[in-house]
């Protein structure tokens, strides 16, 4: 099955399910789904910092500090955050992220809103990326990730779940 076939929960602005939808008529129609966005750190702290590949669906070649994506149908936020982190960073046994807080993603309008997880995770594996959704990564410190804010093209909703998570924290 392509990831433009897989099922998504459609949710109102309560976050409460309203209906199921292929992720790409999702994503078409701008319906309301879930995601979880997982901030991946290594024991001393730094940041796992990617670029998307250029075929991904949302935001193909932009940078973002958040591995994570689409709660699947049925699933939970928290199942959805474990086996995104892993399937990204290309880890098995990572520790359960840890919830932090969650918010609606409205964007500018024009791809739809998403209600967003939030959680953080710190490990010490090898990460092997899927090559498939990741072509560059670091770990980077908070001063360095600080830095390329302004200078690298990022993900408006992972920008927006940062700013959020430098508040929070």
């Amino acid at each position: 099955m392509s990831s433009a076939e897989e099922i998504l929960d459609i949710v109102d602005e309560h976050d409460n399910v309203v209906g199921q939808a292929p992720r790409g008529e999702a994503y078409a129609r701008g319906l309301r789904h879930r995601c979880a966005f997982i901030l991946a750190r290594n024991p001393a702290g730094e940041v796992f910092v990617h670029r998307r590949t250029a075929t991904k669906l949302v935001f193909p070649g932009m940078y973002d500090m958040f591995v994570g994506g689409v709660v699947g149908a049925g699933e939970t936020y928290d199942e959805a955050a474990l086996r995104e982190a892993e399937e990204e960073l290309g880890v098995s046994g990572l520790p359960q992220p840890t919830p932090l807080f969650r918010f609606l993603y409205e964007g500018d309008g024009s791809r739809g809103s998403w209600w967003s997880a939030v959680y953080e995770v710190t490990f010490d594996l090898p990460v092997r990326p899927q090559a498939e959704e990741i072509d560059w990564h670091a770990f980077l410190g908070l001063d360095e990730l600080e830095a390329r804010l302004g200078e690298w093209a990022w993900t408006p909703d992972g920008l927006a779940a940062f700013d959020r998570w430098r508040a929070h924290r």
